[in-house]
C-alpha cells in the first residue's frame, strides 16, 4: 500500500502540471506592467481546470504524507523523480514540446539513478 501512496503523489503531481500548462497556455499573453499581471495571474486562480491543478498538489500532499508513514524519505523521495519522466514525455505528446536527444538521455540518467538509489 505504500508504494500505491507514491504512485498517487506522482499521479497529481504530474495531472497537476500538465493541466496547468494546458490552461496557461489558452490564456492569453502574460502584461506587461506589475498590477495587471497580478489581476491575469489571479483570474487564472479562478478558472476550474487551473484550480483543479491546486487541489491535486493538495492530494499530492496527503499522499505523500500518507506514503511517508510507510517508507522511510530516503527510499520513497528517489521515486519522485519519476515525475520529472512523465512531464518530459507527456509535454511532448500533449504540447508538441521538443523531446530532445539531450532530454532522452536525461530521462535514461534520471531511471538509471532511480533504480540505483532506491536500492540503497
Amino acid at each position: 500500500m505504500s508504494y500505491f501512496y507514491v504512485f498517487l503523489t506522482i499521479f497529481f503531481t504530474v495531472y497537476g502540471q500538465l493541466v496547468i500548462k494546458w490552461q496557461v497556455g489558452k490564456a492569453s499573453a502574460m502584461p506587461a506592467d506589475v498590477i495587471s499581471k497580478l489581476v491575469f495571474l489571479f483570474s487564472l486562480l479562478f478558472n476550474p481546470w487551473i484550480f483543479s491543478g491546486f487541489v491535486a498538489a493538495f492530494l499530492a500532499s496527503l499522499a505523500w504524507m500518507a506514503a511517508l508513514t510507510k517508507l522511510p524519505l530516503g527510499h520513497a523521495y528517489p521515486f519522485m523523480s519519476l515525475s520529472f519522466i512523465l512531464v518530459i514525455i507527456l509535454s511532448g505528446i500533449c504540447f508538441d514540446e521538443a523531446l530532445t536527444p539531450l532530454k532522452i538521455v536525461g530521462v535514461i540518467l534520471i531511471m538509471f539513478g532511480v533504480a540505483v538509489a532506491s536500492r540503497g
